[in-house]
């Protein structure tokens, strides 16, 4: 027992001694608290110090001086030496300035004086767990703008130059561009372009730390977007070419990733002809990690060679001929004149003629091309053979009907690496309707008539060479192959000298272009009726119809570097080689040779070509196990860059995707089909992406949630006879792989409701009323909910029907499966519908009242209480709410008061309580939404 009493003794010393130092702490000021723990030994201690002081400067805020006291103490314990005490400070640091700010008046200059140089000198603490945290406070402050443009570039700016110098520590010198990097886009254009962008350049050159050159070009977007196209182009570009030929495969793939931003900040000019090269260079990178990331940038570089006059596209062909079209066709012509190089010794450029609608004086057609290989891989071989390949298409023609006046053409001479010119020149023929009405013309406005002397011009071209004329005449003849032998025997051995190499993706591509054009070379005189093929390839158009004469010309851009000789001369072929008669009739290519065909010039074909190899089996083997995913989500951009006119250049590319076997891949399509379809217009989805969509609906569930996401989007551009078809299928969606996968049926109901718009009453009431009424039964109360407001609002679409049979089949339909359901949950949804009903106003209350609230009324005798409670909360809490029981007495009001008479006395408190409160006391969600759940 005497053990025990001395235990007892010692305990309440130990208490008594504690409650005295917590008495001691009470007494003290929060200057002497803080005072004493900061010179604590203890380190948690001094943790805590740090993680109070907004909590003291809060108590002394006041008192200016307390303040500037407390401030004082911060700036002496950051020079603690223990680093978790820093840390732990630079964490309060963002805090304490924001408090600061909101009390500046109090304390001016506070946060400059005494809380920046910290943030400032721990930028180069040799603890890394400080020089984190003081880099994010940093950030922090930069975006929330606290810290004063002055500060910035006397205080920060010189610090983090000073850590980038070359003596400089490599760990924080890579923090510090970084940290360049990121301010950036905070501090501004001038102040990046004056003191930041001169050493990033430097950093870019850093010949010794591979991590500091890594960090610039995973920046360099970030830093051209903030400095604009004059310093990116002036001193952002040769940087970027030295770090993308980088002997580190990471720094090169990091610039693989922001190849697009640094794209967007150039000139179209320089991304055609300068990036276009280094892009293809980083696709054929030894690397796999390079070519990994080039090809995922692929798509949204090739998307900023999109002209932004056309970027808004009209979907419906009719509509181009609204005024606004007319403007749309002004910068069309603009931009044919930037894209579409002109030869200096062809006519006389006029401001308001397009270039490809420029008439001039030769009658026929006379295209040279020299041909050369960029295959690196066959360039001992292939480039021999291919320099030998010169007037690859000689004299090719495009004769009319025969007429007795005779024209004689005209050679043209081309400067050595000038862009080819093709002038087009024919007879007078009758104009037919369909020649007048084609798509073309739906895709371009008319192009105002020129006045032009043709006899003056056609005695020009009598002057010229009777040798050349003679040949023109000779290979223009009716019939005969625009190729002659001897071309199709070098296109012949040039496929045999590429075949070795045939493994090779880009060798394989370039073989089946050179065997397309050898086979459309043998095609026979064929006539094919639609005109519109040839519109859309090479933008042909009858401009003027004079007699004798129809002149237009169409000029091919020189690629420079990126696209060689040979690209040049495929393009040429696949555009250019066609049937002679074939084009006499129709004046456009056939289809067989439309299908191969991927040639176009708003992208440099290059890119195009390793874009739509992204399907090739081999590339998933070579790059990238989901490059057909990142295909797949970059169509909807490449497509709108291209333009509906050269869709054929992918179509084959979405086929393939759309079949791919990862799921993945067709989800990807899926998301994106109505963007595209938008893009396309409603012939070619028609034609081309609804059997996709078809495809799509009965396909996996992870594919065809996309297509139900956008199912409005999509079906709202289809024709109306095409858009009825899919309410046949529109029950499927009822229909899962997992019947838990409720989100696929609420996504249904939400659809549905965007879809009332499209249908016609009976429509809805035959083939949607169904799939909601099915809806409202589901098992998931969130499903339910969105079920009834869809109810709601087709009860409105056939009220405002010109009939009302429907919508009192519907009210009808409504009280037999619901109000009158055996289950109290279907009398429940009753309810619930006629909650929606009211609150949405989707039935005048006269209506509502006459039809269906004696139904709604008549539950009150129901036995379930869950039933009684949801009608006491919607007639006292909706319904008594509406003008029209307030202000007109009628036999509808006594009705509904006997009724909440007849609940307020019910034996369930639950219905009595609801009954009887105020209708303004409580929430209807809330409490419908917590009766929901809690009786299903």
């Amino acid at each position: 027992m005497a053990d025990l009493s001395l235990l007892q003794e010692d305990v309440q010393e130990e208490i008594d001694g504690s409650l005295d130092f917590v008495s001691q702490d009470e007494m003290l000021t929060p200057l002497g608290r803080l005072d004493k723990y900061a010179a604590s030994e203890n380190i948690f201690n001094r943790q805590m110090v740090a993680r109070s002081l907004l909590d003291t400067l809060k108590e002394v805020s006041d008192d200016e001086k307390d303040c500037i006291a407390v401030l004082e103490r911060v700036s002496r314990l950051s020079e603690d030496s223990e680093p978790t005490v820093r840390a732990e400070l630079m964490e309060q640091v963002p805090h304490l300035a924001m408090f600061c700010q909101e009390n500046r008046p109090s304390i001016p200059h506070a946060f400059s004086k005494y809380l920046l140089p910290i943030i400032v000198r721990y930028l180069a603490d040799q603890n890394n767990q400080v020089r984190k945290t003081s880099q994010a406070a940093l950030l922090v402050l930069l975006e929330q703008e606290l810290i004063e443009r002055t500060d910035v570039e006397s205080k920060v700016c010189p610090v983090l130059i000073d850590l980038t110098s070359p003596d400089s520590n490599d760990d924080v010198k890579t923090e510090a561009v970084a940290i360049m990097c990121k301010m950036a886009s905070m501090v501004g254009r001038d102040i990046t372009e004056r003191l930041i962008l001169p050493r990033f350049c430097e950093m870019c050159c850093d010949c010794r730390m591979f991590h500091v050159r890594k960090v610039c070009a995973a920046n360099f977007g970030d830093i051209c977007s903030v400095v604009g196209q004059d310093a990116t182009e002036k001193m952002l570009l040769p940087r970027f070419f030295q770090l993308c030929s980088d002997n580190v495969w990471g720094v090169r793939k990091a610039c693989a990733e922001c190849f697009m931003a640094v794209s967007c900040t150039t000139s179209q000019e320089l991304r055609r002809t300068k990036l276009s090269a280094l892009f293809i260079n980083l696709i054929s990178d030894p690397s796999r990690w390079v070519r990994q990331a080039a090809f995922q940038s692929l798509g949204p570089f090739i998307s900023t060679f999109a002209n932004p006059s056309n970027s808004g596209q009209y979907f419906k062909e009719e509509e181009c001929k609204s005024s606004k079209d007319d403007q749309q066709s002004e910068n069309d012509e603009r931009t044919a004149k930037e894209v579409l190089a002109e030869d200096a010794s062809s006519v006389e450029e006029e401001d308001d003629v397009p270039l490809i609608d420029k008439l001039c004086t030769d009658s026929d057609v006379n295209f040279t091309v020299k041909l050369e290989s960029s295959l690196e891989d066959v360039a001992g071989e292939s480039s021999k053979d291919s320099s030998q390949q010169v007037d690859f298409l000689s004299c090719c023609t495009l004769p009319l009907q025969s007429t007795a006046d005779s024209s004689k053409p005209e050679q043209i001479s081309n400067e050595s690496n000038a862009h080819e010119v093709l002038e087009l020149a024919s007879p007078e023929s009758p104009v037919t309707e369909q020649e007048l009405y084609n798509s073309f013309h739906f895709w371009r406005t008319p192009i105002p008539e020129i006045d032009i002397d043709l006899e003056l011009k056609r005695t020009q071209a009598e002057s010229r060479s009777t040798e050349s004329s003679q040949t023109v005449q000779k290979a223009s003849s009716p019939g005969s192959p625009n190729i002659t032998m001897a071309t199709r025997k070098e296109l012949e051995e040039m496929i045999e000298n590429l075949e070795p190499h045939i493994d090779d993706p880009d060798v394989k591509a370039q073989v089946d272009v050179l065997t397309a054009a050898l086979k459309a070379s043998k095609l026979g005189t064929q006539e094919d009726p639609k005109s519109s093929h040839l519109n859309r390839e090479i933008l042909y158009r009858n401009d003027r119809i004079e007699t004798g004469k129809i002149n237009c010309k169409i000029a091919c851009e020189d690629s420079g570097p990126l696209i060689s000789d040979s690209v040049e001369c495929m393009q040429s072929t696949l555009r250019y080689i066609h049937d002679d008669s074939d084009l006499s009739t129709s004046g456009s290519f056939s289809p067989e040779d439309e299908k191969k065909s991927k040639v176009q010039d708003v992208v440099p074909q290059a890119l195009l070509d390793q874009y739509l190899s992204m399907t090739d089996p081999s590339r998933a083997q070579t790059v990238d196990t989901e490059i057909a995913k990142h295909c797949a989500y970059s169509i909807p951009g490449v497509a709108l860059t291209l333009g509906r006119q050269n869709w054929h250049c992918l179509r084959d590319t979405y086929e393939t995707l759309a079949a791919d076997m990862q799921w993945k891949v067709r989800r990807t399509l899926a998301f994106s089909i109505h963007e595209l379809a938008s893009i396309l217009g409603d012939s070619l989805t028609a034609a081309d992406l609804l059997p996709i969509f078809n495809g799509f609906l009965k396909d996996l569930d992870e594919v065809r949630i996309g297509v139900l996401k956008h199912l409005y989007d999509f079906l709202k551009l289809l024709p109306p006879d095409k858009r009825r078809e899919y309410l046949y299928q529109l029950q499927e969606f009822l229909v899962t792989d997992n019947c838990r996968n409720w989100r696929f049926r609420a996504e249904l109901a939400e659809q549905l409701i965007f879809l009332l718009e499209l249908y016609s009453a009976r429509d809805i009431y035959d083939y949607l009323l169904p799939i909601a009424l099915n809806l409202c039964g589901d098992k998931v109360s969130s499903v339910r909910w969105i079920s009834y407001k869809l109810v709601s609002e087709m009860v409105k679409k056939l009220y405002l029907a010109p009939t009302q049979t429907l919508v009192l089949d519907l009210m009808n339909k409504l009280v037999e499966q619901f109000c009158r359901s055996s289950k109290w949950s279907g009398r429940q949804t009753f309810v619930f519908i006629c909650q929606a009903l009211i609150e949405d106003d989707c039935l005048p209350m006269d209506q509502f009242a006459l039809h269906l609230m004696p139904h709604l009324l008549h539950l009150a005798s129901d036995r379930v209480p869950n039933v009684r409670v949801l009608l006491a909360k919607t007639l006292k809490q909706t319904l008594l709410e509406k003008e029209y029981f307030l202000t007109s007495a009628n036999s509808h009001q006594e009705a509904v008061e006997q009724t909440i008479m007849a609940l307020q006395m019910d034996y369930d408190s639950d219905v009595k309580y609801f009954a009887s409160i105020h209708p303004a006391s409580t929430k209807l969600a809330d409490d419908a939404v917590s009766t929901a759940s809690s009786t299903y």
